[in-house]
């Protein structure tokens, strides 16, 4: 049966808008099963607590959320898991600054970040400390770039280990200002605050959590915050800013997905994140850790993650880090 010409085009034009009106109604009743976040970490870090913090908060608006960790592998066993799951919306990855350092530091990964995750939303900067131990003759930042300069080699510069976000921090320093310190790589917190504290190595740049209660029983001197301004929980402390212009270093986390998920979910994902980030409870959990939130568009988390990648391959590069 051949139909009359204006019954095909009605048909035609029902027919293309279907796909629309379906992923749109396929939008607003997700989730209908628990979504998975995963975390490229071990539970008890910053990124683990934000993704529960955040997890918590999408239960309450969407129900179903839960964090699955996957460590390993400098974050990217994590990482590669979400980026082979299914473009559904129902695998998401708690992104953060490591992936933006391994995006150089590693030559032969098995995906590309900046292609293959698709970016919903920033939650968190955390700023980083410059501290040095009280042996140190510099009471300032100016003064400790005048006492490497005086003394190149001479002062040891340690790490929770090579290629992480508190190493390019201090290569970043020495680039920017031109210094000779020596990088001294630990593995984890734990044994690198035992050694600065006991003066076998004089400078950290270090998280808040490492590094607060240090600063406060003056057992650490704080030169500097890494971000581009002053930290609220040591107001009288200067940004590194202030006497290295353009330096900023932080640790950023947000919320990723496979590269095709579907910009309905994106988009719905980034609303209620968005939201949180305004909710006065969910607001004081993130400060506690001692960050600012990050609110904003898709658009705008991918553009912050560009600039981190292009920030520390040039610093990699210029240090000539390889993966440990």
């Amino acid at each position: 049966m051949k139909l009359p010409r204006r019954q095909v085009l009605r048909l035609v034009a029902g027919t293309a808008a279907l796909p629309a009106v379906s992923r749109l109604a396929w939008a607003q009743a997700y989730p209908t099963r628990p979504v998975r976040i995963i975390v490229a970490a071990a539970p008890g870090g910053a990124n683990d607590i934000v993704a529960r913090f955040m997890a918590s908060w999408l239960v309450e608006r969407l129900g179903q959320f839960v964090v699955e960790n996957r460590p390993g592998g400098s974050n990217n066993i994590g990482t590669e898991a979400v980026v082979r799951a299914p473009p559904d919306g129902y695998t998401l990855l708690l992104v953060d600054t490591t992936a933006a350092i391994n995006a150089t530091l590693y030559d032969k990964l098995n995906f590309v970040f900046l292609r293959d995750i698709a970016p919903i939303a920033g939650i968190l900067r955390l700023p980083y400390i410059l501290v040095a131990h009280p042996s140190v003759p510099a009471h300032t930042v100016p003064e400790l770039i005048a006492y490497a300069k005086a003394n190149p080699g001479r002062i040891n510069m340690a790490s929770p280990g090579t290629g992480t976000g508190l190493h390019v921090a201090g290569e970043l320093f020495k680039m920017a200002a031109a210094i000779d310190m020596v990088h001294v790589p630990y593995r984890g917190g734990g044994p690198v605050m035992t050694d600065l504290l006991g003066g076998q190595v004089q400078i950290l740049f270090g998280t808040t959590a490492l590094t607060i209660e240090q600063i406060r029983a003056g057992k650490l001197r704080a030169l500097a915050v890494t971000t581009a301004t002053r930290w609220e929980g040591l107001p009288n402390v200067p940004a590194m800013g202030e006497f290295v212009p353009g330096y900023e270093a932080s640790s950023i986390f947000g919320l990723g997905a496979p590269r095709t998920t579907p910009a309905e979910i994106v988009d719905r994902l980034n609303k209620e994140v968005n939201a949180g980030l305004a909710d006065a409870k969910l607001k004081a959990q993130l400060a506690e850790l001692g960050g600012t939130v990050l609110p904003g568009s898709p658009g705008d988390f991918g553009k912050l993650m560009v600039e981190e990648t292009e920030k520390w391959g040039k610093v990699i590069k210029f240090a000539n880090i390889k993966p440990e």
